[in-house]
């Protein structure tokens, strides 16, 4: 078949780095083409030229689509012809209704009166193609980022997409939600749809993709055709960090002791709504030197009762009891929970881990400013030498402590995320999907960094939506459904098949969140 698209000799330069070297891409009518490479790869930069966020002009080379040279001063530009990308960062406005995103500068109207009639039956019809039940009228901000996902992708199908461009789609989505997601580029391309999917998911990108092009620093390193030569996952990691990884999950002797964290009978009621429970009476425990997940569909639960533990920052009407060491502690601020030695790793680091105007060193010592200052003064060079210390110890790739922390690699800002907590010299670390929207290689070094928390003593309770990655680094997993715990398993009992199973049999499968 034919190209839709291809760009020859892509450079991007940005004041002394080339994001960009000579990138050739080439995507034929109605396929899935994967983009994989590492975080820094260049893969979103490369994304962004196509879609005239970098205008023409600012890089060199050339865009054909549709067998036409094309000249993209901005979005409405490839917008336009059908060329629609769903950012990693989400392009929604939280305070607006769904019916008002999915048709902001694309309203409905006739004579400068928008007609809401139509636009809420529009809307609907387009939310079901999707494969969402919620009213038009629902606010994004309470939808869950899975569901504001489905709605950036409604969005472009009221725009009448004719290549999708996908920044790490599944990124913020559990396995259930992302086999939905997969299943719908699949039904778009019967539809003669032709999609772009970045991704580091490889197990998702061998179901869907036609073919893949590996990037490596700003370069295009292969491009596999996958309907005439199997996936070989192994070749991707190699083209991806230009070394092969053994093993995905770094080994530990397990040095297990005393129960160091304990929440017993907690309960917790949705922040909306008082009358909804979100958690039933919850009992979870972390010993010394132990890895505990807890694995879940979207709406389980899970990342509320982290954050409702950690100072209640998520919920009202919570209540229950956390022993830490054995004695019950105070956490019902989070100034409170920090004193009790309990750290909190948000799935969101960029809107609730960082400050993203501000620099490393600055993130680093934010959880614990008494640790760097004398008498409410900041000592800037005891500052400076704890930031140094975490950037060679987590090695954090950055120009200096000094850069902005807006600037880095995904992978890197998590590291920044984790700095900040370990210098708060917490007892128990909860990470919430701590290797999310990473790649394979910054994946080992996070996982690494867990390891040596572990052996260092420390507690650590783990939530990911990748089960692969829970029984990987796991000694012990508690299961949740619709705000219980349904079941704990030992490492050797645990299996992609009975969590599910433990899921099912406790009441089926909750989408709501």
């Amino acid at each position: 078949m034919s190209p839709i698209l291809e760009m020859r000799g892509i450079t991007k330069t940005f004041p002394g780095v080339k994001a960009l070297d000579n990138v050739n891409l080439s995507v034929t009518a109605g396929e899935i083409h994967a983009i994989c490479g590492e975080n820094g790869a260049g893969k979103s930069t490369l994304m962004k030229v196509l879609s005239g966020v970098y205008p023409h002009g600012t890089y060199e080379g050339e865009i054909r689509y549709e067998n036409e040279a094309r000249a993209f001063r901005n979005i409405s530009d490839s917008e336009k012809l059908g060329i629609i990308i769903i950012h990693q960062e989400l392009a929604l406005v939280p305070l607006l209704s769904i019916t008002e995103n999915m048709f902001l500068g694309n309203e409905m109207a006739s004579y400068g009166v928008i007609d809401w009639d139509a636009a809420h039956a529009r809307c609907r019809d387009l939310l079901a193609q999707v494969g969402l039940k919620e009213a038009p009228t629902t606010l994004i901000k309470d939808l869950g980022i899975g569901k504001q996902q489905l709605v950036e992708i409604a969005k472009a199908l009221a725009k009448k997409v004719r290549l999708l461009i996908l920044d790490e789609p599944t990124a913020s989505l559990n396995e259930s939600d992302s086999q939905a997601l997969l299943d719908l580029l699949l039904e778009f391309k019967r539809k003669g749809i032709s999609s772009i999917i970045i991704s580091h998911k490889l197990n998702e990108i061998a179901r869907v993709a036609d073919s893949i092009t590996v990037i490596r620093d700003g370069s295009t390193v292969s491009t596999i055709d996958c309907r005439s030569e199997p996936i070989s996952e192994d070749r991707i990691i190699r083209d991806m960090v230009g070394r092969s990884l053994a093993d995905r999950y770094p080994s530990r002797e397990a040095k297990i002791g005393d129960v160091l964290f304990e929440a017993r009978n907690w309960n917790c009621f949705h922040h909306l709504s008082s009358s909804r429970q979100v958690l039933k009476n919850v009992a979870v425990n972390v010993r010394r030197g132990e890895v505990v997940g807890i694995a879940g569909l979207m709406g389980a639960g899970r990342t509320e009762f982290a954050m409702s533990v950690f100072g209640r920052s998520y919920g009202r009407n919570v209540s229950g009891e956390v022993l830490m060491h054995g004695k019950p502690v105070d956490v019902s601020s989070i100034n409170k929970a920090i004193d009790a030695g309990i750290a909190y790793v948000t799935e969101d680091r960029k809107h609730l881990g960082l400050i993203l105007d501000d620099d490393i060193k600055q993130n680093i010592s934010l959880a614990n400013l008494s640790g760097i200052s004398k008498g409410g003064i900041v000592d800037n060079h005891r500052e400076q030498e704890v930031a140094d210390g975490f950037r060679d110890k987590l090695k954090i790739r950055c120009s200096s402590i000094l850069q902005k922390t807006l600037n880095l690699s995904g992978g890197n800002q998590q590291k920044v995320v984790l700095s900040k907590w370990l210098f708060s010299n917490p007892d128990l670390l909860i990470l919430d999907e701590p290797t999310r929207g990473i790649d394979v290689g910054a994946k080992f070094e996070i996982y690494s960094i867990i390891n040596k928390l572990a052996e260092e003593g420390k507690a650590v309770l783990m939530i990911s939506s990748e089960m692969p990655e829970l029984l990987g680094m796991c000694d012990r997993i508690y299961v949740m459904n619709e705000g219980r715990i349904v079941a704990e398993m030992t490492a050797a009992e645990a299996s992609q098949e009975n969590i599910m199973r433990a899921i099912i049999r406790s009441g089926g499968v909750n989408h709501e969140h």
